[in-house]
């Protein structure tokens, strides 16, 4: 929505960092406003603002977190799942069947309940466990769309750039990765905005996020349509905003093979 205010005869370049920084910009601005607003709205919301307002920035900070983990993961994962060694394509094809297999709540409660009882000492926060979990799950999805760009690279273009003496590190960082990285960016970023939404399970272990202050609130106030109704509007706030940085990052990229 935001590329299309922009003048047409801008370049792509242009067009795509205006609207990174102007969502950036809206990101930051509706978080710090986000509490204000809310106090202006009678009960049960505007005693709670804060408290929603709260709940929204942990939420999204525990997505960025994540997701930024789970980007490094699912690259690992990716590459081993192509890799010669037979060992590591198991080893990373296990991880993705397990992950992909199982509910993501279950992983969030295994994390926090069983893994420390595996693992005599470890105990970790409510904040971490959901961490761990989260960036394991997108993980997982992430490793198979790295895959399929990966996969989807011209097997010519490799043997062009070895035959121009390009040894296999730069065969593949300059040649084959970066257009994988272009073909996985859709999916991606799908992955991103779904783990906005899904780290609403980490209320299930305590986290203090948005769907927990909601849930808290409405059974104090046994108002749950004008809770729920806040957590919702918030969560399809923050899910636009970062959409909107999204589809600047692919039409940096064009993506849609444009020309403009």
């Amino acid at each position: 929505m935001l590329i299309a205010l922009w003048p047409h005869h801008w370049s792509r370049q242009q067009r795509s960092n205006a609207t990174l920084v102007s969502a950036l910009v809206l990101m930051v601005l509706a978080l710090a406003l986000l509490g204000q607003v809310l106090s202006f709205l009678p009960e049960p919301i505007g005693p709670n603002a804060q408290a929603f307002s709260a709940g929204a920035r942990t939420t999204l900070w525990l997505t960025l977190v994540s997701g930024s983990v789970g980007l490094a993961l699912g690259t690992g994962a990716a590459l081993a799942r192509t890799a010669r060694w037979t060992a590591l394509r198991w080893v990373a094809g296990f991880y993705i069947w397990v992950i992909r297999g199982t509910p993501l709540l279950v992983q969030i409660l295994f994390v926090y309940f069983a893994l420390p009882v595996l693992v005599p000492g470890l105990n970790l926060p409510d904040f971490a466990a959901a961490v761990v979990a989260l960036s394991l799950n997108v993980g997982a999805y992430n490793a198979e769309a790295i895959r399929a760009g990966l996969l989807a690279v011209p097997r010519g273009q490799t043997e062009a750039a070895r035959a121009l003496g390009l040894g296999r590190f730069h065969v593949f960082f300059d040649v084959v990765f970066p257009q994988a990285f272009k073909i996985s960016l859709p999916p991606l970023v799908s992955n991103f905005v779904a783990l906005l939404k899904d780290s609403s399970l980490a209320y299930a272990i305590g986290v203090v996020e948005l769907t927990n202050v909601g849930n808290r609130i409405q059974s104090a106030t046994f108002q749950p349509i004008a809770t729920l109704t806040t957590v919702a509007v918030t969560y399809l706030l923050l899910t636009t905003l970062v959409t909107q940085i999204s589809n600047a990052i692919e039409y940096r990229f064009d993506v849609e093979g444009r020309s403009r």
